[in-house]
């Protein structure tokens, strides 16, 4: 069974005590590729770093919306570093960008305006698009629905709303990113969004160090513990594992543009 991780954080301090020992160890469990998401200057750089290091570790760049006021701390000359940094080889997509009401760490109307932004940036740059949208779902979807992304480039990172929003996203061509949360017990919602989505619109991944799946849920999570999510996944859709590994690896495949070998990524 071969594993795209399609959203992890390796450059999070968690992992310092053992970062390469794990990351080495990861082709050998199955992993053959990982998208590493650089959500500030300071993850954007080490992001940089990962994945000069790792064959198998690819780049997602753009400010969370948390970190906004980063951008606007720097107006002026943010969008061309931004746009620079877009432009190196392992870069497979702009992210994670959105909304998020729920922190309130930056004014909702700064985290707007670097949203569509970041979108135009995208577009100019055409890259596929990693959505991160918490406690934001109706400003979110109008403000996607105004930027328009092609169908089959952008995903719902860690896709917390209704069936009837999966279902709006869904019908526009997007993905749903799914991860740890769809082994969680009172994770209802969820799983019937899972059971009901087309396997072929659902993205593998972690967030780790963050969202690990139950029964290792508290501890740090990390790309080995996709199989959870898998079995999960399996589970609710009347499926065989290798089956919805399979699928999620070409979806992924596709989403990131990407090569697809027989050994996984080339």
């Amino acid at each position: 069974m071969k594993i795209f991780d399609t959203h992890a954080h390796y450059d999070d301090d968690a992992f310092d005590p053992d970062r390469e020992d794990l990351l080495a160890s990861l082709p050998t469990e199955g992993i053959c590729g990982v998208a590493n998401v650089g959500y500030k200057k300071q993850s954007i750089e080490a992001t940089h770093a990962l994945a000069d290091r790792y064959d198998y570790i690819y780049e997602v760049l753009g400010f969370h919306p948390d970190e906004t006021w980063e951008m606007e701390a720097e107006k002026d000359e943010i969008l061309p570093w931004l746009s620079a940094q877009l432009d190196r080889p392992k870069v497979i997509a702009l992210g994670e960008i959105g909304l998020d009401y729920y922190w309130d760490k930056t004014e909702r109307e700064i985290q707007k305006k670097w949203f569509r932004a970041q979108l135009s940036l995208a577009k100019e740059k055409n890259l596929p698009i990693v959505i991160h949208s918490r406690e934001a779902a109706q400003d979110t979807l109008e403000i996607l629905k105004e930027a328009a992304p092609a169908p089959g480039t952008l995903v719902m990172h860690c896709f917390s709303y209704s069936r009837e929003m999966a279902d709006i996203y869904l019908k526009m061509g997007y993905y749903l990113g799914i991860g740890g949360v769809a082994t969680f017990q009172n994770a209802k919602k969820l799983k019937e969004v899972v059971a009901a989505a087309p396997i072929g619109q659902i993205l593998l991944e972690t967030d780790c160090p963050y969202l690990t799946p139950a029964p290792f849920r508290g501890k740090r999570n990390d790309s080995r513990k996709i199989s959870l999510v898998i079995k999960a996944i399996a589970e609710l859709k009347g499926m065989e594992e290798e089956e919805v590994a399979g699928i999620c690896l070409e979806n992924a495949y596709r989403f990131y543009r990407l090569p697809q070998g027989k050994d996984g990524v080339k």
